[in-house]
């Protein structure tokens, strides 16, 4: 199974081709089990506790280790306790959008075998160390059909900006601001007589399915990356795509 491309010693990307062995991933590194999933979030929680419920009811394709928060008064770590996960706050550092020093966030990780990130409402830029640590195995949603609206206000700046088309996607996370290779995408229609905050709660459910799915499918299924193209065994074996929609 290919997963992605890894910098060489020379600093040329070069394949990677990984063995599963019981749930292991063998690389020639150090073993963490790549269905270990960290879920990052800052806030409420939504999609943390929709994949905590999918975990919890075997539907995830992985286990979820711990919630990791730079905010440890956020709602999400009530959530998580509830749930009976750890929630581990590592130090965050002076700056508001990024980690100052992500080595201590990375020390937790490999102290847990943490092998996939699931980034849900985390509300900081991964830089390296932690994007050359987990080089293609860091999922985020986002709320919009990207590659339109990336950023922040995504769902009031599609529904300000007119448009009849909007929804959610699950994507690699790479340097770029919610620029990753697309990995699933669900549609939600705009609708006539939609407030900001009817289409958010609609954009909200959709996320909730679309999010558990997508990462039991990362884990569960063999892919490949080709560029900015991940394809999963399942299409390639000639398995019709499912579009999701959500009206």
């Amino acid at each position: 199974m290919l997963l992605g491309r890894v910098p060489a010693r020379g600093g040329a990307a070069s394949p990677l081709t990984c063995r599963v062995v019981r749930a292991l991933v063998n690389c020639g590194v150090a073993s963490h089990s790549p269905t270990t999933i960290a879920v990052f979030a800052s806030g409420q929680g939504g999609n943390f506790e929709a994949l905590a419920r999918a975990d919890r009811e075997g539907t995830l394709g992985g286990r979820i280790a711990a919630l990791f928060c730079d905010v440890p008064l956020a709602p999400v770590c009530e959530r998580a306790r509830r749930l009976g996960i750890e929630v581990v706050t590592p130090p965050v550092g002076r700056f508001r959008t990024r980690l100052e020093d992500e080595s201590p966030w990375l020390g937790e990780l490999e102290r847990r075998g943490v092998g996939t990130l699931a980034l849900a409402g985390f509300m900081r830029r991964l830089h390296t160390p932690l994007l050359g640590a987990y080089r293609d195995r860091i999922l985020n949603i986002h709320p919009s059909l990207l590659p339109a609206f990336p950023g922040l206000e995504a769902i009031a700046r599609a529904f300000e900006h007119g448009a009849k088309l909007t929804g959610c996607t699950v994507h690699m996370v790479d340097e770029g601001l919610d620029d990753g290779p697309i990995l699933a995408q669900a549609a939600v229609e705009v609708r006539e007589d939609d407030t900001l905050e009817t289409l958010t709660s609609r954009i909200h459910a959709a996320e909730h399915v679309l999010y558990p799915a997508t990462v039991r499918r990362f884990l569960t299924d063999s892919w490949q990356r080709e560029g900015r193209r991940v394809h999963f065994a399942s299409q390639r074996a000639g398995a019709p795509a499912r579009e999701a929609r959500h009206a």
